[in-house]
């Protein structure tokens, strides 16, 4: 007994597929102006993001040398071995990061050791590129992050 050969064949048809693009167009159209919408808070987010991967490094400074670098020294002192101030004994060979990240409105953390709030302070001063400021020009601060 013969088949039909179209009988057994199998994918999808075109208005399957024109059903299945039409349904992605809606979501993305749903999607991605509420992603639009939050540029600011994105950049906040990557701000606590890398104040918290500085902190890292910064314990494992302290972890291998027994101390913070200084104010003085700065976060250069995760990059290459510091040549002023207290010099660490056990610094690692190539350092505890590539390279000092700026912040996601390209300006410098502020490095403080001793800090105010703990052994150093982190902080981002926000879009303003201030101290102070409220809402989204509010400082991201190493002791203010959850």
């Amino acid at each position: 007994m013969l088949r039909n050969r179209c009988a057994d064949t199998r994918g999808f048809t075109l208005i399957e597929i024109m059903v299945v693009v039409v349904i992605l167009g809606i979501l993305a159209g749903i999607v991605v102006p509420r992603l639009l919408d939050r540029p600011e808070e994105a950049r906040r987010t990557k701000a606590a993001v890398q104040i918290k991967s500085l902190e890292e490094a910064l314990g494992l400074f302290k972890l291998d040398n027994g101390f913070y670098p200084s104010s003085e020294q700065g976060l250069q002192a995760l990059v290459s071995k510091p040549s002023i101030g207290r010099i660490p004994n056990k610094y690692r060979s190539g350092g505890y990061i590539k390279k000092v990240p700026t912040d996601p409105w390209d300006n410098a953390y502020l490095y403080l050791s001793p800090g105010a709030h703990g052994d150093f302070d982190l902080v981002s001063y926000g879009p303003d590129g201030e101290s102070g400021g409220e809402g989204e020009d509010a400082d991201i601060e190493s002791w203010n992050i959850d």
